[in-house]
């Protein structure tokens, strides 16, 4: 029984593996699903560990190095699919292609792993958060590519597409990914202990946005998540 966390870890780096292999082939949308399956592993080896009691410096050890895959080199390499349909429409991702494009490509999406590496390596050493986050987690990193990825390809939505097919708007919004993973940031942690309202506004409110955005924008509103998460972080600071 002391083994299913760590077993339910190595489904989550499985499935980061995995989606490497697609996104590395371009096939964007089963990347990001495959992502997403490797946050419910996530979320599952750490409520299975809770619940069997079945903790292990190796288990905290290998959670982290299936996290930086799955929710740092994962979304990275979407990222810089991206970037690449962004700047040559049409064109298959060439890795060995001529130019400074690709130098800049890769050093701007190298910055995403190694972010995440850090913010990792950060976490394990700070005792600080066990109800609060200090800087952006590396699924909420993740959760913010894909679901660009999903909601420009279930939608309809025009900005959203723009948005995917924009260099630079890319380009800020992988920085801006990248510098929250680092930062200080005291952010929502979304391990909930009861269901009060008192002490858990902030998650509450979250949830209703998100709700409310999804009846009003579909699809498209999975860009929101991320936002939103952030908005009611700062939000429950003031309570």
């Amino acid at each position: 029984m002391r083994h299913i966390p760590n077993f339910i870890t190595s489904l989550n780096l499985a499935s980061g593996f995995t989606a490497i292999i697609f996104a590395a082939t371009g096939d964007l949308i089963t990347a990001s699903w495959l992502i997403l399956a490797a946050m419910v592993f996530d979320f599952l080896d750490g409520f299975s560990a809770r619940l069997l009691k079945a903790y292990s410096a190796i288990g905290k050890e290998l959670d982290s190095l299936a996290d930086v895959v799955s929710f740092g080199v994962a979304p990275g390499i979407i990222i810089y699919n991206l970037l690449r349909s962004s700047f040559a429409p049409g064109e298959p991702a060439d890795i060995n292609a001529d130019g400074i494009n690709t130098i800049l490509l890769i050093a701007i999406t190298a910055v995403m792993p190694v972010c995440a590496a850090l913010r990792l390596a950060i976490f394990n050493l700070d005792e600080t958060q066990a109800k609060t986050f200090k800087g952006m987690p590396t699924p909420a990193n993740a959760l913010a590519v894909i679901t660009l990825v999903i909601a420009a390809h279930y939608s309809e939505s025009a900005a959203v597409t723009a948005f995917a097919g924009s260099p630079v708007l890319l380009i800020i919004f992988t920085v801006i990914l990248s510098v929250l993973m680092v930062s200080r940031l005291p952010l929502l942690s979304l391990k909930v202990t009861d269901l009060r309202f008192k002490g858990n506004e902030g998650r509450y409110i979250m949830i209703v946005l998100i709700l409310i955005s999804f009846a009003i924008f579909g699809a498209a509103s999975a860009t929101l998540i991320i936002p939103v998460y952030l908005l009611s972080s700062l939000v429950s600071l003031l309570f």
